[in-house]
């Protein structure tokens, strides 16, 4: 007799005499109340609890959302990943978790499209949902854009990532946020200099977080587009997803034209976001992939424009 008849032919025990078998036991007395009101709610407990705390919530919370773009495609649904906070006073023992994936589902159930006023009553319903004067919410998700090839207009999806922050107070109101890392083409300026033909070039990354001013208007400025702009348009090139020869011949010659240090990039991008009028405040970072070091080379640059008033 083989296995697969010996198999056909073995009696096992039940289901439940399995589990047994395994470590499971049988349920002990149940003495607790199993309805919500009789139960004990330590999180809302009130007493001197020695400090407040600046933020408490959950993160990582993955969830489908949609995303209005005014490049194609105009509309696009992802993935969002959250971090949902509040503040918690030193007399409150500490937050209700349940109430920042009510606020989520709420929001799923009308159709969850990530864009800036959305996520202003979002948060402000959210601080009110917990019972606190502030809450915050962010949230990460990759953005999807069109790009053409410069020579042959062929077309393929590129993608930057993407985060909105936004922080309510009740008595200051809304701050946001908003951060975009693209990838773009450096090359080198030293090697250009130094070499009798040729020059190593590299993949940047660039990191801009801009604070937006109160009256920023998404109606009329997508500012992914308008982030994404500042970074490949003071590049050595643009990265694309379809090159084809001709393609491919004009972009590397365009990055031989425009050497850019990590140093130039971000001063560059500077210049761009100091001129943009949605903007208050900014941070730009800028990581090449060295390709013929096996470090990257970084830099950082932070600027307030409010600070110009003072």
């Amino acid at each position: 007799m083989n296995q697969t008849e010996l198999n056909k032919h073995k009696k096992l025990p039940s289901k439940q005499d399995r589990h047994k078998l395994f470590g499971s036991i049988d349920p002990g007395p149940r003495t607790k109340p199993v309805e919500k009101e009789r139960m004990a709610d330590l999180q809302n407990s009130k007493k001197d609890f020695l400090f407040d705390i600046d933020m408490v919530g959950i993160s990582n919370v993955k969830h489908p959302i949609s995303i209005p773009s005014q490049l194609t495609p105009g509309i696009q649904t992802t993935i969002g990943t959250f971090t949902f906070g509040s503040s918690i006073s030193q007399g409150s023992k500490g937050t209700n978790m349940s109430r920042f994936t009510e606020q989520l589902d709420k929001y799923h159930n009308q159709g969850f499209a990530i864009d800036i006023e959305t996520l202003k009553t979002f948060t402000s319903e959210l601080a009110g949902r917990l019972k606190q004067d502030d809450a915050e919410v962010e949230v990460s998700f990759p953005w999807f854009f069109e790009r053409k090839g410069p020579y042959s207009d062929l077309t393929g999806m590129n993608h930057a990532d993407a985060t909105i922050k936004v922080q309510y107070d009740k008595a200051t109101g809304y701050d946001v946020i908003v951060t975009l890392t693209g990838k773009i083409t450096t090359l080198c300026p030293c090697s250009k200099e130094i070499s009798e033909y040729s020059a190593h070039n590299q993949r940047g990354n660039v990191t801009m977080s801009v604070k937006l001013t109160e009256d920023f208007d998404e109606q009329k400025v997508d500012w992914k587009a308008a982030l994404l702009e500042a970074a490949e348009s003071n590049a050595s090139a643009r990265i694309h997803p379809v090159l084809k020869r001709p393609d491919e011949k004009m972009v590397t010659e365009q990055a031989y034209e425009n050497p850019r240090f990590v140093e130039d990039i971000i001063r560059l991008v500077a210049a761009d976001l100091y001129e943009y009028e949605f903007v208050e405040s900014f941070s730009v970072n800028c990581r090449n992939e060295e390709s013929i070091h096996l470090h990257d080379a970084e830099a950082t640059l932070s600027y307030d424009k409010k600070q110009e008033m003072k």
